[in-house]
This record gives C-alpha cells, sequence and structure tokens, in this order.
C-alpha cells in the first residue's frame, strides 16, 4: 500500500478523534453553564486534507501505472 492510500484512513480517523474531543468540551462547558469554548474547522480541516491526499494518490498511482 502506498503512503498515500495509508495515510487517508489516519487522517480521517484522526480529525474524527479530534472533532469529537471538541463536541464532547462543547457539551461539558453547556452542562456546565461555562462560556463556549473556542471551537475550530476540524471538520473542514480533515475534509480538505483528505482530498489532497486522494489527488496526490490519484497522480502518484497515474504517473507510476505499469502494465
Amino acid at each position: 500500500m502506498c503512503i498515500f492510500c495509508a495515510a487517508i484512513p489516519a487522517a480521517t480517523a484522526a480529525g474524527a478523534a479530534i472533532n469529537n474531543k471538541q463536541v464532547q468540551a462543547r457539551k461539558q462547558a453547556e452542562a456546565a453553564g461555562v462560556e463556549d469554548p473556542k471551537t475550530k474547522p476540524v471538520a473542514r480541516i480533515t475534509t480538505g486534507v483528505v482530498v489532497l491526499l486522494l489527488i496526490g494518490s490519484v497522480t502518484y498511482h497515474t504517473l507510476t501505472y505499469r502494465p
């Protein structure tokens, strides 16, 4: 498996874990009545990273194709 193909599920899992931690922190802040903590656009960043990895994977596999 190439580095791009291996990195796609790893990046997706890392992004999902970070997003889940952020959602949990927001829920805990709401339950405690504390001001909502700053959130980052983790889902958008993860989507962008995965799209770039897909483009890299397609490019790599297209250029290195040997029948």
